[in-house]
């Protein structure tokens, strides 16, 4: 049995477009293809669609994934693997939502006794908190990533540190202004936006276009996603929006 391109596309919820750019960069090509000139997917390329959507979920590049499948032959065993990651992901995101859980509650409490937040054992700030979830949003802008991952095997461990502290607290920080009701193109948004831009400017000229796209990456990006949904639903899309708001305002 076979299904046209409509019927897949509307099972995991992608565009025919998506299909069509698989089938053209040769990660997934149709069955067949009718008289008419449509496509059609049997059931072993249901399969590998579903092996292609749970490595996008993963964060991997379709380059990256096209040498994974390139590599695998059974499929249970392509599927043991990516269950695997899976799992592993589940457990690193359960980690990050508790490690930022217990920050906002150290931080509510702090405010409301009007003192300043003591942290006894600062290591548990970065549980959880790796570059990699940020780093995968990356991997269309190749020589940004390799950049940011050549920084960051150069940081000492001090460096490193701050830098996790800084994500976690800007996180925060966006979590905060988005329930106090500020819009995305807020002014103290748009300041929280503006060092994260001038971080990336550090590193490599990003353009109005290219920061954009990278805002748009970030928030589709399922890990990146996840994480910044452990800390408060919507947020990826509110930085999403903040991102392009800073692009139109502040670098056309």
């Amino acid at each position: 049995m076979d299904w046209p391109i409509a019927e897949v596309a509307r099972m995991p919820g992608v565009t025919a477009r998506t299909l069509r750019h698989y089938d053209e960069t040769g990660l997934l090509a149709p069955a067949r293809i009718g008289t008419n000139g449509h496509r059609y997917y049997g059931e072993r390329q249901l399969l590998r669609l579903q092996q292609i959507l749970v490595l996008r979920a993963l964060g991997v590049g379709l380059p990256e994934i096209g040498r994974i499948l390139s590599e695998q032959v059974d499929e249970v065993d392509a599927l043991r693997s990516h269950h695997q990651r899976l799992l592993a992901e589940r457990d690193r995101i359960d980690v990050l939502a508790g490690t930022v859980s217990r920050t906002i509650a150290e931080l509510e409490q702090s405010r409301k006794d009007d003192r300043a937040m003591t942290i006894n054992r600062p290591e548990n700030l970065f549980e959880g908190v790796t570059p990699a979830h940020y780093e995968d949003t990356m991997r269309d802008y190749p020589e940004l990533a390799h950049e940011i991952g050549q920084r960051a095997a150069t940081m000492s461990r001090a460096d490193a540190d701050t830098a996790h502290r800084e994500r976690t607290a800007q996180m925060i920080r966006l979590a905060e202004l988005m329930a106090a009701g500020h819009p995305a193109d807020a002014a103290p948004v748009q300041a929280e936006i503006d060092a994260q831009y001038q971080a990336l400017a550090e590193l490599r000229a990003v353009s109005a276009n290219g920061y954009r796209a990278l805002a748009h990456s970030i928030a589709d990006n399922e890990t990146r996603r996840a994480a910044d949904e452990a800390v408060t639903p919507g947020l990826a899309v509110y930085q999403r929006d903040a991102m392009v708001a800073y692009a139109t305002t502040r670098l056309n």
